[in-house]
């Protein structure tokens, strides 16, 4: 199959730089999404999001005519589907299960132009069986058309579901570099997305069902997301019997067969925070080791706030006549991971808005916003550069390991309370 025209829908954190690297090998690319904010910025050769090279390549497109945006999809070879799966709350209660409203609403609007021949691709990560389920979505708004579910490879139009695996910070190089699982729902839809695909990856496109491809994304972190909680776990013992945990990662790591992850805050992102989830829903009595971890994860972030806590009464207790509100809590980082400015399930933005709660000033450091985010407007929350902090915070609690950060560590360890999270000061 040629593809001439490529549709993104979704220009997020995965969806701009993949429309970007597409239009950088002289693909014509129309990017799609509701934001217009976002669509306006784009056009005019700006980015909306921190991603380092992406200014660059996305400018090169714009000015070069290969990358424009709207907010309305428009007939293209081949559409891509980048938009978020977020948790949402069932009739039971249980709030770890998909939303997959923006996948049906991306279906719908891509469904109305469609053409024969073309390659619809899910990039979303998604509970197995969502590509099948986009399917139906399509299959319901265009029965003129037919699809693999009902007509196989005979069918007018191909599916198939691609999943991203690149960390952020250094996306534009991964997309290329990485190997890509391509899940077809026929060995002809694989076929398409391989050669879609190959177009820009230099890694190999490895074929297989759309099922195995959606499981292999949410396996893949899954397995990241375990490794990470023996570390946030160890973190937890480790205070307990007064050891430094960064030193002792360290010593293990010597043994050549170990390879012991670094503890954080937590977990974030929209990725590892959510797929091992989408495991449990689909098998909760056989993942157990799973379901474990992501509960040791999603505990961390209460731990910290303890450690705060534990501060704020030490202090009360060395200065019985201080008030709550004469005390400030320094936040460095609200980012999910260090050197971006996404936010999406982020532990450390949760820890900052609970320490916003607590009756003391906050003040939010954090290099790559330049507003603070929602849920943590207040009078008793500011904004601050790095020297205000230094200069007045009574509390310092080190949430992501930011580069600006590591360069002044030396002023952070100068302070008399420091409550670190992620080994800023080893």
């Amino acid at each position: 199959m040629k593809f001439e025209t490529i549709s993104m829908i979704g220009l997020g954190y995965i969806g701009l730089p993949t429309a970007a690297v597409f239009a950088s090998r002289k693909k014509k690319v129309i990017g799609v999404d509701v934001n217009q904010h976002a669509v306006d910025t784009i056009n005019k050769g700006d980015i909306h999001i921190v991603e380092p090279e992406l200014d660059i390549v996305v400018n090169a497109a714009v000015k070069q005519g290969y990358l424009r945006a709207t907010t309305t999809p428009e007939p293209a070879d081949a559409f891509l589907v980048a938009v978020p799966t977020p948790f949402h709350t069932d009739e039971n209660g249980q709030n770890h299960k998909a939303d997959l409203s923006y996948i049906e609403a991306a279906a719908k609007s891509v469904a109305a132009v469609l053409q024969p021949g073309n390659l619809v691709v899910l990039e979303s990560t998604s509970p197995v069986g969502a590509t099948e389920q986009m399917a139906e979505w399509l299959a319901e708004a265009r029965p003129d058309l037919t699809f693999p579910q009902t007509h196989g490879e005979a069918s007018d139009i191909r599916i198939a579901h691609c999943p991203e695996r690149v960390l952020p910070g250094h996306v534009i190089r991964e997309l290329v570099e990485n190997d890509r699982v391509i899940g077809g729902m026929t060995p002809k839809c694989a076929e398409a997305a391989c050669a879609l695909y190959q177009i820009v990856v230099e890694g190999e496109c490895v074929a297989t069902t759309a099922r195995t491809a959606e499981m292999a994304k949410l396996t893949e972190n899954s397995f990241r997301d375990v490794n990470i909680a023996f570390a946030n776990e160890l973190s937890t013992i480790c205070h307990e019997l007064d050891i430094n945990v960064w030193e002792l990662i360290a010593l293990a790591n010597r043994h050549p067969r170990v390879n012991i992850l670094t503890p954080g805050a937590g977990v974030g992102g929209h990725c590892i925070a959510v797929d091992p989830w989408f495991i449990v829903d689909a098998c909760p009595e056989q993942a157990k080791i799973i379901r474990a971890a992501r509960e040791v994860n999603d505990a961390k972030p209460q731990w910290v706030l303890g450690r705060v806590k534990e501060a704020l009464e030490y202090y009360h207790q060395q200065h019985p006549d201080a008030k709550r509100s004469d005390l400030t809590v320094a936040c460095l980082g609200v980012a999910f991971k260090p050197d971006i400015d996404d936010l999406r399930e982020s532990p450390a933005l949760g820890i900052a808005k609970e320490i916003g709660k607590l009756g003391c000033k906050l003040q939010v450091v954090e290099p790559n916003i330049e507003t603070l985010p929602k849920g943590l407007e207040g009078d008793n929350v500011t904004l601050a550069t790095f020297d205000e902090t230094m200069a007045q915070a009574d509390v310092v609690c080190v949430l992501v390991k930011h580069k600006p950060f590591i360069a002044q560590k030396k002023a952070v360890s100068g302070k008399e309370t420091v409550i670190d999270a992620v080994g800023l000061l080893g």
